[in-house]
């Protein structure tokens, strides 16, 4: 059995947010853990999730200068995204206060280092209240990764992100030609629907990624707001 050694630990009105350290009983190398309310959320080790949805995303704008992240994690979307040297301007919009602590302070190792890119600002707020109040047109890609789609959610409260009046803010906050992109792990064909509603068109874009020798299969849902709107 794997070994566990919590490293940090925060309370707060969304319940308990646990950050440890895991070493496989062989001896091999220590990973970070992240768990919300005991849920495994995810780690250092499985990243390709996160730099897939990236790189899948950043794929759809021609030039994604200005970018949000919905979702701070332990920074392998973020790390992602500031590989583009497109992008100019990348906010990550994350609720947890703790883990952006963690991150700044090393608790999280590779935190610093990625805090450092002075194209990032980290913003302590609900994403969906964060778009709300963006100014029109503030970004060229706006990226969800806050939970693993509507169907597996890290805190319930999240539904509201992928209803309508969420992602009308996300829309009035892209700039013409820009995209949103929203992670799920399974088919979401509701959330489809609203994106459709919404932006006039959506597209479930099937994402293949290979996991500790496995093949694994996601979904990536994704609309446009025209250039010339």
């Amino acid at each position: 059995m794997p070994e566990h050694v919590e490293v940090a630990r925060s309370e707060s009105e969304r319940g308990e947010l646990v950050l440890r350290s895991r070493r496989d009983a062989e001896g091999g190398p220590s990973a970070l853990e992240l768990r919300a309310n005991g849920v495994f959320v995810m780690d250092t080790v499985e990243v390709g999730t996160e730099r897939a949805l990236a790189a899948a995303a950043l794929a759809l704008v021609e030039r994604p200068a200005r970018v949000v992240v919905g979702g701070l994690g332990l920074g392998f979307t973020m790390h992602e995204v500031l590989a583009d040297a497109r992008v100019e301007r990348c906010a990550v919009v994350e609720i947890e206060e703790a883990l952006v602590g963690w991150m700044r302070d090393g608790t999280i190792p590779h935190g610093p280092a990625l805090l450092a890119d002075e194209r990032v600002v980290v913003v302590v707020a609900d994403i969906a209240v964060a778009l709300a109040e963006a100014p029109p047109a503030s970004y060229d890609l706006v990226l969800l990764d806050v939970d693993n789609g509507p169907g597996y959610l890290v805190h319930d409260a999240n539904a509201a992100l992928y209803d309508r009046p969420a992602l009308e803010s996300a829309r009035a906050a892209l700039a013409p030609g820009g995209a949103l992109a929203v992670w799920s792990a399974d088919e979401a064909p509701q959330l489809a629907a609203t994106l459709e509603a919404v932006f006039g068109a959506a597209e479930a874009v099937p994402l293949p990624v290979r996991l500790q020798d496995r093949d694994e299969h996601y979904w990536l849902y994704v609309a446009r707001v025209p250039s010339g709107s």
